[in-house]
């Protein structure tokens, strides 16, 4: 009987999204500076390659210069360049007279595509990761076995001796809200494409929609919501008295820089979080000044016109959500004045940001080695010392590092200190097995 040869990968990454994108471009040109081989392999639960898919409208733009691309801020000659993209895409005379350091987010997951292309041979896309579990041997814990389902319901499992974890946020839904989660009128931004192509205002009906939030993905919706949709009535929804705009200033963008990441990391705990919490408004809650100023356009023109079709609704909490057959019925509270007002909509969009625990679910079979999570340095997570194997924390690591870790700012030189640490902790001639033992 033939016996079924499980390929044991040095490098297992669980996500390949930019963060992990750019760890495989990482790691391909260091081994080639090193002369060393590596077997590496990237789980995805997406189709495709798709960067923040359905929330890509086509007003919204990156937040960042291009220049903070996958690489370079580590080596600027690398092909997998932006401005690579640009030049073999044929436009990079149209972008230079655009004049713009902020191409859209359509163009950027073009340019995520297009690398992500050149790296089709180390992912395999379709799967989710559903647990990481400890392999026991002789002198301890020298591999993981990660378990993955594909989109047919299969379970499969492949041994690494090191992971990169790399899965991003999770949808924040208020509790408010947590009962209406299979409610098709009541979705949060992360599904905004996707939701919106089956609501009755894609046939020209009147609508009613809120958008909950006051940060930069309520006033993309807004916007898209004004723009797309004539037959819509939108009212803004949020906690805050204004819509703040973010702070993007030359000195305050210095706690985006890898340098910003040392001080962070090497400074007591209780002065990370006073250092956090100082430039929370870089990131959190806050919309860059462009929208603000077009969204202030749009509810000055309709006083202009006495045409009052969208509100503004700030100061409100919302203190709970009832669905009926005739739509979404909020409870909500003004913090000036403390009174409560009902208003009913057709559709709800919860633009009320993300969570980032999934690491710990995954990880959590191996909970009793790792601790509370604590990463190093290089973003290797402390264990005992009967673990072994590598586990690494891409985007998980904000009250560690700093505001830049959950962002794209660091990419680039977060994924040169993972791919340094990874090889320094495996040994240094592995035989690969060859990739045709995947297929088998």
């Amino acid at each position: 009987m033939t016996q079924l040869i499980v390929p044991t990968y040095d490098v297992l990454g669980i996500g390949f999204g930019p963060s992990n994108l750019a760890l495989a471009i990482a790691l391909q040109e260091q081994a080639e500076r090193e002369g060393r081989a590596y077997h590496a392999l990237f789980l995805d639960r997406q189709q495709d390659y798709r960067w923040h898919g359905n929330t890509l409208v086509s007003q919204s733009e990156l937040q960042i210069s291009f220049l903070k691309d996958l690489v370079t801020l580590r080596n600027p000659s690398s092909p997998y360049s932006f401005v690579n993209y640009l030049h073999a895409q044929g436009r990079l005379v149209d972008f230079i007279n655009l004049g713009t350091f902020y191409p859209c987010r359509l163009e950027y997951n073009d340019y995520l595509r297009w690398v992500g292309q050149q790296f089709a041979d180390q992912c395999a896309y379709g799967e989710s990761v559903v647990r990481v579990e400890p392999v026991h041997g002789a002198q301890g814990i020298d591999q993981l076995r990660v378990i993955s389902v594909d989109s047919q319901g299969n379970e499969r499992f492949r041994l690494a001796r090191s992971i990169v974890l790399s899965t991003g946020g999770t949808p924040r839904i208020p509790s408010a809200f947590s009962h209406l989660r299979d409610d098709a009128r009541v979705f949060h931004h992360a599904q905004y494409l996707e939701r919106m192509a089956s609501q009755p205002c894609t046939r020209h009906e009147p609508m009613r929609v809120a958008v909950v939030g006051g940060g930069q993905s309520a006033a993309e919706a807004f916007i898209d919501l004004n723009d797309s949709y004539p037959s819509v009535q939108v009212d803004m929804i949020l906690r805050a008295a204004v819509l703040k705009p973010a702070d993007d200033s030359p000195f305050v963008n210095e706690i985006f820089t890898p340098d910003y990441t040392d001080l962070v990391f090497n400074e007591p705990e209780a002065e990370r979080e006073k250092l956090i919490q100082e430039y929370h408004n870089t990131n959190y809650s806050v919309v860059d000044l462009d929208l603000i100023e077009r969204i202030y356009g749009i509810f000055y023109r309709q006083k202009v016109a006495k045409q009052a079709r969208h509100g503004f609704l700030c100061r409100r909490t919302v203190e709970s959500a009832r669905a009926s057959d005739e739509g979404i019925e909020l409870a909500l509270r003004d913090s000036a004045t403390g009174g409560v007002e009902s208003k009913r909509y057709d559709a709800v969009i919860l633009a009320t940001g993300y969570e980032r625990n999934s690491h710990r679910e995954l990880l959590a079979p191996l909970q009793e080695y790792l601790g509370d999570f604590r990463v190093e340095r290089d973003y290797r997570v402390r264990a005992d010392a009967r673990l072994r194997a590598g586990i690494y924390l891409q985007g998980f690591s904000q009250s560690s590092h700093g505001l830049s870790d959950t962002l794209l700012s660091v990419l680039p030189i977060r994924a040169q200190e993972i791919s340094q640490s990874l090889f320094e902790h495996l040994p240094a001639a592995i035989s690969t097995q060859s990739r045709a033992l995947e297929s088998a």
